[in-house]
Formats: C-alpha cells, structure tokens, sequence
C-alpha cells in the first residue's frame, strides 16, 4: 500500500536517535521537544483562493525538524509514518554547515 498527502500535507518517517555521539543512551524524559524525521512524500501543495497553487518548501528526502507531538500517526504495514502540515515543520536539516 502506498500513501500520497494532499495539498500542503507531508508524510515523514521518525528518526529516533537513543544513544548519544558518545554512547549515553537517553530515556524518553531527557529526550529534546522537537523531533527529526525523513520525508517520504509531499502533497501538491497549498490552494490559495484564486485557483493557484502554492508549491511545498519542503521536498522528499529532506531531514526535517518539528515539534514533538504533532501531526497524525498513521501505519502502514509494518511501517509507521506521520502525517504533518507543511506549517508544522520547524527546519529543514542539512549536512553542511550553514554560513553565518
């Protein structure tokens, strides 16, 4: 079974990091608010009322930040994924270093 959001919606696969860089393994309580997830697929994006679409800033693969919480589970097989607003998306994560 395959899922496809719609409009300004995006399904996304949690990362979940136990451990720190260093080993420490880290209990539910100390864990940080926001959480960190892979983008699996976008909707079409945002239909403002003039008939025209607004496209999505984020795209599939992307590594995104958002807060812990939202959205909505939904599984899929064995798979379990979560159905988020594009709005409730906090940052986009990269792996270069961003220039300040």
């Amino acid at each position: 079974m395959e899922i496809r959001p719609l409009a300004d919606k995006i399904v996304v696969k949690a990362i979940t990091e136990e451990t720190t860089s260093s080993g420490i393994v880290l209990p539910d309580t100390a864990k940080d608010k926001s959480q960190k997830g892979r983008v699996v697929a976008v909707g079409s994006g945002r239909l403002l009322e003039n008939g025209t679409r607004v496209p999505l800033e984020v795209r599939a693969q992307d590594v995104v930040l958002f807060e812990a919480g939202s959205g909505v589970k939904v599984k899929l097989g064995d798979e379990e994924y979560l159905l988020l607003r594009e709005a409730d998306v906090l940052a986009v994560l990269s792996e270069s270093p961003a220039l300040v």
